[in-house]
């Protein structure tokens, strides 16, 4: 058996929007010793894709982490394969806020040396030393006491569309620059009551472990993360304190929470929380775009990257070729922070 995916993106994508079956979106991770990463691989790749299920799976010498979409008449088999190796046994599913089963068109499964890239030495402190796990419950009456810091260990762009409120949203762009930052913002504040939240878990895990090692004597977590917090909260009827949308990893880009916007598109100014990548192949900035600006840009962020996905495929591949990687554009615009309309309106003035 194939255990690698062969067919181009644009066919898979084809494939699954034009798919009449059910299929569930979950999420799960779990820190646990993997004596042979690569067999697992093998071995998940093999399994899952005889389900038909398609997802993003990191495999690490520290443990698994996991977003798929599972055909949910493979469901029982599924849970049945993976609570049987007791690596995985009964480790906790999030199930999508929203979901068309369309959350991911083929599948992949990566050997990584960690689940979730840090930066850090884990042999330096007690990764096993994690916070308290908080239910919604306990979370929203945390969050009602006087001197409670709430942190958000996700990146920039993700609470830059749905957070809790009163949250520090730290402005970073990736989990392993995000560490110092709080460690930095929060050095006076090691008594007090700190709780975080993330998507699904996984970071706060880490990062809990992080701080403890660091001084801090109240640290605590948000079980689950936002995914499960909003399950908690609708099974037991509590008022919600998260509001906009969950940015989440795959194509969906976000599950609708509450009403609120709480962000707005980089072009124009206008209220909105869409994320879109730039159409433009050789860049795919993240960024937030409303419909009248993508209607005017045609998906683009900049008219440069609009010249260029206008040209023939075949044109377009030859100003790639050759180029230096530090000449690229999608190098250039990662250094951009998506957040900062200003940037891009000055570039790309479109009113």
């Amino acid at each position: 058996m194939l255990l690698q995916n062969r067919v181009n993106k644009k066919e898979l994508k084809k494939r699954i929007q034009e798919e009449t079956l059910k299929r569930r979106t979950v999420s799960f991770y779990r820190y646990v010793i993997i004596e042979n990463p690569t067999e697992l691989r093998d071995s998940l790749f093999e399994k899952w894709q005889s389900l038909n299920i398609l997802g993003r799976i990191y495999v690490a010498r520290e443990g698994i982490n996991a977003q798929m979409c599972v055909p949910e008449d493979n469901w029982d088999t599924f849970i049945e394969q993976l609570y049987s190796d007791v690596r995985f046994k009964d480790v906790p599913l999030k199930i999508a806020v929203e979901d068309n089963g369309k959350s991911f068109y083929k599948l992949t499964i990566k050997v990584r040396p960690k689940i979730v890239a840090d930066g850090l030495d884990d042999n330096a402190f007690d990764v096993t030393n994690v916070g308290n796990h908080l239910t919604a419950k306990q979370f929203n009456e945390a969050m009602e006491l006087p001197e409670t810091i709430i942190v958000d260990m996700r990146n920039h762009y993700e609470s830059e569309v749905g957070k809790f409120v009163g949250a520090i949203t730290p402005d970073a762009d990736t989990f392993r620059e995000e560490l110092p930052i709080v460690i930095d913002e929060l050095k006076d504040k090691k008594d007090k009551k700190i709780i975080m939240y993330c998507t699904g878990g996984v970071r706060c895990e880490k990062a809990s472990a992080y701080l403890k090692h660091h001084g801090f004597t109240d640290v605590n977590q948000l079980h689950g993360g936002i995914i499960d917090y909003v399950r908690q909260i609708k099974a037991e009827g509590l008022s919600t304190k998260f509001i906009g949308k969950n940015f989440v990893f795959d194509e969906r880009v976000g599950e609708r929470i509450t009403d609120d916007i709480i962000s707005e598109c980089h072009q124009c100014g206008a209220k909105c929380d869409t994320h879109v990548n730039c159409a433009n192949d050789d860049c795919h900035l993240l960024f937030i775009q409303c419909e009248q600006c993508a209607e005017k840009m045609h998906g683009c962020c900049t008219p440069e990257c609009m010249h260029i996905a206008s040209l023939p495929v075949e044109e377009q591949r030859m100003l790639r070729k050759g180029r230096k990687k530090e000449d690229s554009l999608s190098v250039y615009k990662s250094r951009l922070r998506p957040n900062l309309r200003d940037v891009l309106a000055k570039r790309n003035p479109i009113n």
